[in-house]
């Protein structure tokens, strides 16, 4: 034998005689506890009680489910642990199980399904990790369970982990529970025959002390995931993006179904309570990153075609709305916080889809079961680049992966990234088509954006976590466009050339000072190296050549830092309190905000939470260098200060249920600082271009206020629902000093979401499911035509003296979504028809100047987003 066999087995001669000696010293304890109760008419709560009096254990159970004021007929005396909980239990078909001085009473086990069951019924496994919400610390002995299903459930080992097996197909809820913790429960959790089903499910400690240890299950689908956000925001659910009828399978979609969110037709741009869509900020894995749609700011800032973050990868995420914590800077109106989620570690799966949007190849799997190292990724492009060559207008492709390294000692690595390529060319209309300018025009759209970077997470002690970050992103962007004139001259009217590399380093420390104090302080550092050169033609309809607009090249850098804490003031009062700071080198330009909020839970079902924060804003790297002659003097905006706003909301959630939810928002918000040409009515919060050619001043001012109402039945026995209703104002005072509606003062959305899955087919596996939404909102504010200058100008020129007096139409429009999904032992299969719009009314307008008649046409908008669909997983 040599010394490696011979050391391990040494090794595990050791370890069974530990084992064996605290066998026998645990042993040794339970035998020496004594419980002695001589009370004929004692309820179940008392024997309970006096068990912990007499032994210094606790004893956990669920409230709802065991009837502690049954009355017991006990009289024993000296009797062991086991021999008077076995009496005391008798006759309640409840069992219990000893960890460390912890007696947990569960539910009583049934019989395991039969081999001939388990060959009829499709069953998948369930796995997943619990830990401590507030530290990320493992949580070992928790006793996690499929309700309703008798023996259904496991208890997680000293890592966190459990699984369970067995698990019929379709949906089934979850209940995680564990003595000193708030047990949590995860609603219709959908299990299909080809997928295991992989969850992280963080408890909340109980920080109060109480006289007996009782379990109060409660739904954790309205919070966000992030623990230092106590209001201000929700969880996006990835299956929700992929079953609403409004999704697309595309978070920024899904996110029009919320109160206080507005969409558009045929882009995914969102305004979030009358902002501004380019107000909002996209964040992965922690990182800021460009925004991730095709063809993003094409058709409008902060916008673009379809989402590049895959559901398929992406998992759930928070959305922010209103006031968020200190972690978030750089944004006025909302936040995406969006995060790859880490491949199946023990088994190997894939997707294949086909549609008119274009093809997906996703793939997941381990790369070493031994280590639990996993990787993920997808891969998608347009079915137009298959069919057609290249003179086709829209063609794309993206790619998303993470790989996962955890380490024994040395903490997690993860390897993540993101890209997409957008190619646009359209083609000039025959010239005896034309009519607009538009139709003699040419061009070529190029952009290619990408996100990668290493993150590490280390557990410090039982504690303390650190996490920290190295990222680079880049964008470019090269749109050209020319136009041909009746003398057969080709005039280029725009060529603009923009890439920005940005290289973010930022780690955070998350300290949980006591079970009632959480801080998490952290720094980010992004350095900035950009080539901008934007050309463009001030007047499109005279063919007049381009103007030089903005031109700039170097490197700067933005420091951030924050601090932020979440307090327990109380049983029932928690706090948050947050400052964040950040710096920017180009224009040394700098800002302090401080972020607050509370939160009151005055009653088991109801809470009522108050937030205030002050948020900044850069603007768009390009706009700090353009340049303009005015009045003879060369002015620019380099100096452009950071755009601010103060929020301040107030949230009134009831549980009514827990499968039923009502939340009240009324909120104000006052944006300051914001720039503004002077003597004009332009405000960059109504700014839609994707490009500027304006020298502005930090000398506007804004505000928002209303109310959001969201009530929403959690999917119950196949069936969900959603109704939104907001009603609000959106105002602004450009730089002539006058007060406007906005672009988007929309005043009122209303939202009715729903839909029905029924399980169907022989044995009831397979998945019909049908899903519709139907929605109301005011029309956006528009300026009117100038009517003579357009004449002159042969271009369409709005009035801006009278900026966004006009309104567009209401709109009543609907989305529809319907799939049936097979499940077969190792594959399944889904169809599945997607329609957004299918009113195809938009309630919008616009104007083109017509060059053959020399009028100004007015030209309805209409349209119908379809997406036909197989998938199969296997």
């Amino acid at each position: 034998m040599n010394r490696i066999s011979i050391n391990k087995q040494i090794n595990k001669n050791i370890i069974f005689l530990l084992f064996t000696l605290l066998s026998l010293t645990a042993t040794a304890q339970d035998e020496g506890k004594r419980i002695t109760i001589q009370n004929k008419n004692s309820s179940l709560k008392e024997a309970f009680v006096q068990i912990e009096l007499q032994t210094g254990y606790s004893v956990a159970y669920e409230l709802s489910a065991l009837d502690v004021k049954k009355q017991l007929s006990l009289s024993f005396k000296n009797l062991s642990i086991d021999k008077a909980l076995s009496q005391i239990l008798k006759g309640t078909r409840y069992t219990y199980k000893i960890t460390g001085y912890h007696i947990i009473i569960t539910s009583p086990d049934k019989q395991q399904p039969s081999a001939k069951e388990k060959t009829q019924k499709l069953t998948q496994t369930i796995r997943g990790i619990v830990i401590d919400s507030k530290t990320n610390m493992p949580i070992e002995f928790v006793t996690v369970r499929i309700t309703g299903s008798g023996s259904l459930g496991a208890t997680t080992d000293s890592l966190g982990r459990f699984r369970i097996d067995h698990v019929p197909v379709g949906r089934c809820n979850l209940q995680a529970s564990f003595v000193g913790y708030n047990a949590s429960i995860l609603n219709e959790i959908p299990v299909t025959s080809s997928k295991e089903v992989y969850l992280e499910i963080p408890l909340d400690e109980n920080v109060h002390s109480l006289d007996e240890v009782v379990i109060h299950p409660e739904v954790r689908k309205d919070k966000p995931l992030n623990t230092m956000a106590i209001t201000g925001g929700r969880m996006i659910s990835m299956e929700e993006a992929g079953r609403f009828a409004n999704g697309f399978d595309d978070p920024a979609r899904l996110t029009t179904a919320f109160a206080g969110v507005a969409g558009s037709v045929g882009t995914n741009a969102i305004a979030i309570r009358g902002n501004s869509p380019q107000f909002t900020q996209w964040r992965l894995e922690g990182v800021e990153i460009p925004n991730p749609t095709h063809f993003a700011d094409v058709s409008g800032l902060g916008g673009g075609f379809l989402s590049a973050l895959s559901t398929q990868v992406v998992g759930n995420s928070d959305f922010y709305n209103g006031a968020f914590p200190a972690e978030y800077s750089n944004a006025l109106s909302g936040v995406f916080d969006m995060h790859i989620r880490n491949g199946n570690n023990q088994k190997y799966e894939h997707t294949f889809q086909l549609g008119i949007m274009g093809i997906d190849l996703a793939s997941e799997g381990p790369l070493s079961k031994k280590q639990g190292s996993s990787y993920i990724f997808n891969y998608r492009f347009s079915t137009t680049s298959l069919a057609t060559g290249n003179d086709i207008n829209m063609k794309y492709q993206d790619l998303a992966f993470k790989l996962n390294f955890p380490t024994k000692r040395a903490g997690t690595f993860s390897l993540w990234g993101i890209g997409l390529i957008d190619r646009n060319k359209p083609e000039a209309e025959e010239r005896e088509k034309w009519e607009t300018q538009a139709d003699r025009q040419s061009g070529e759209i190029n952009l290619d954006k990408a996100a990668a970077g290493v993150t590490h997470k280390y557990l410090i002690n039982a504690d303390t976590y650190i996490r920290s970050s190295l990222a680079a992103t880049y964008s470019q962007d090269h749109t050209i466009a020319n136009q041909q004139t009746e003398d057969d001259r080709i005039v280029p009217v725009g060529d603009i050339r923009n890439s920005k590399w940005d290289v973010v380093f930022n780690s955070y420390l998350n300290k949980k000072f006591s079970p009632n104090h959480v801080n998490r302080t952290g720094i980010t550092l992004t350095g900035l190296k950009y080539d901008l050169d934007y050309k463009v033609s001030p007047y499109f309809g005279l063919d007049i050549p381009m103007e030089q607009i903005s031109k700039g090249n170097g490197e700067s850098a933005v420091l951030s830092a924050y601090s932020s804490s979440v307090i327990n003031l109380s049983n029932r009062l928690t706090a948050s309190l947050g400052l964040t700071a950040q710096y920017f080198t180009l224009n040394k330009n700098w800002s302090v905000e401080p972020r607050a909020a509370i939160k009151w839970s005055f009653l088991p079902k109801h809470s009522l939470a108050a937030a205030y924060g002050l948020h900044s804003r850069r603007e768009k790297l390009d706009y700090y260098f353009v340049e303009r002659t005015v009045n003879g003097k060369t002015e620019s905006n380099k100096y452009l200060d950071f755009a601010k706003a103060h929020h301040f909301g107030l949230t009134y959630d009831w549980n009514i249920n827990p499968y039923m939810h009502l939340k009240i928002e009324p909120y104000y918000q006052y944006l300051f600082r914001i720039p503004v040409e002077e003597n004009s009515s332009f405000s960059i919060i109504n700014h839609q271009d994707f490009y500027l050619e304006r020298i502005l001043k930090n000398k506007g001012v804004g505000k928002n206020y209303g109310i959001d109402i969201t009530l929403e039945q959690y999917m119950k026995d196949g069936f969900y629902y959603m109704i939104t209703a907001s009603l609000f104002k959106s105002r602004y005072k450009g730089g002539d000093n006058i007060w406007r509606n906005t672009r988007l003062d929309k005043n009122y959305l209303l939202n009715v979401l729903a839909g029905k899955e029924w399980m169907v087919g022989r044995l009831k596996q397979n998945v019909l499911s049908l899903n519709g939404r139907i929605y109301f909102q005011g029309g956006d504010r528009y300026t009117p035509v100038d009517r003579k200058q357009s004449m002159i100008e042969h271009d369409i020129v709005f009035d801006e003296t009278k900026a966004y007096s006009e309104k567009f139409s209401p709109t009543i429009n609907g989305d529809i979504s319907f799939s049936y999904r097979i499940n077969k032992k190792k594959v399944s299969h889904e169809f599945a028809i997607k329609l957004l719009n299918v009113g195809m009314r938009t309630g919008m307008h616009f104007y083109e100047y017509n060059e053959k008649t020399n009028k100004i046409k007015k030209v309805d908008g209409t349209g119908l987003i379809p997406n036909i669909s197989y998938k199969i997983y296997f």
